[in-house]
């Protein structure tokens, strides 16, 4: 059944080591046990990535153990009269799980320490915390942030997608629409976000890849006269017969669409259009920045593009109306994975 939706707690895995049930549900009702996976360490991938945005800039931050490498990242953006990006990583051999990455994303903290970078992420009482402090980050000066995610009773996009491969499973959550406090600093500057207009993003993953993948993923989040509007859309995370990971939000409640495709010109910073197969979200997108990487190490390929920029258009929630929006910052991206 397209879409199938989980309704019901159980875990993730069954005996054989397979998804019990592919599909998508509103919370993590799946239950995650990485003693349960039988791939080799190595292929086991696990990451906790936030980015929090407005209209003049945006921090990312990353604390992942992908097996055989862990990558760990900071993002600094602006989106002033000459946008301007600068990501630091820090990558470690070999962690295959000691890095202990909480199994559920409502508890426990993940974290990060060397003598370059602290990193942690942590969740109490319907907030979610992001201290950072990253030595030498840029031109010799260290950046800070410390930023509060509001998290209210609210829904959230899981899916649980198989690979075609035995024992490859993707396993993702993405909450949106949580509202921003805090500050992040560079250089002399601080940089605010305020509740009122700026929006966090979780991106909460478990799972085993196949080698070789390309995906698309876009996401965004606004205030639309005092509600919490934001969408997630995607494909390319494994055999998506069961369900997509294309939903609205809306004043915390998740409203599910078909497929979405995005029609990307050749010119990665002209205009861009997105349309959905249910006429659901038909929006424009016009470029600001384009946060490229790459990284080819020949076994190790990493050629990403994640673009921000402006959003205009409509969607249309489950009950028939229909919420429009111009301008709206938020990101889109085409990555290519060889790892």
């Amino acid at each position: 059944m397209r879409n199938h939706e989980v309704t019901e707690r159980h875990p993730l895995l069954n005996s054989a080591g397979e998804l019990a049930e592919p599909g998508w549900s509103r919370h993590l009702l799946q239950e995650y046990d990485r003693s349960t996976i039988k791939a080799p360490k190595w292929r086991i991938k696990e990451w906790d990535y936030y980015l929090v945005l407005n209209r003049e800039f945006a921090g990312a931050f990353t604390i992942s153990d992908d097996g055989y490498i862990g990558l760990q990242s900071v993002s600094l953006l602006t989106f002033g009269d000459v946008p301007r990006e600068h990501t630091e990583t820090v990558l470690n051999a070999f962690p295959l799980g000691r890095m202990k990455l909480p199994s559920d994303s409502s508890k426990g903290t993940t974290k990060y320490a060397d003598k370059r970078l602290n990193m942690e992420f942590s969740v109490s009482d319907q907030k979610r915390r992001i201290l950072c402090r990253f030595e030498n980050f840029w031109n010799g000066k260290p950046f800070e942030c410390d930023i509060t995610l509001e998290q209210p009773q609210m829904e959230s996009m899981v899916i649980a997608t198989p690979w075609d491969q035995k024992h490859a499973f993707y396993y993702n959550q993405k909450i949106n629409t949580m509202r921003a406090d805090g500050y992040m600093k560079y250089d002399g500057k601080v940089y605010r976000f305020d509740p009122r207009t700026d929006f966090g993003t979780l991106d909460w993953g478990r799972g085993v890849w196949t080698y070789d993948n390309t995906w698309l993923w876009g996401s965004g989040n606004a205030d639309l006269h005092g509600r919490r509007f934001g969408f997630n859309i995607g494909y390319g995370f494994g055999n998506t017969s069961a369900a997509t990971e294309n939903v609205l939000f809306y004043e915390g409640k998740v409203h599910k669409l078909d497929d979405v495709t995005f029609h990307i010109p050749e010119n990665i910073m002209d205009k861009w259009t997105f349309s959905s197969s249910d006429g659901r979200f038909e929006t424009e997108f016009v470029p600001v920045l384009d946060r490229s990487a790459c990284i080819d190490l020949k076994v190790i390929l990493s050629n990403q593009h994640q673009v921000f920029g402006k959003m205009t258009g409509k969607a249309e929630l489950d009950d028939g109306q229909v919420i429009e929006f111009r301008d709206m910052m938020c990101f889109a991206e085409k990555v290519h994975n060889r790892y």
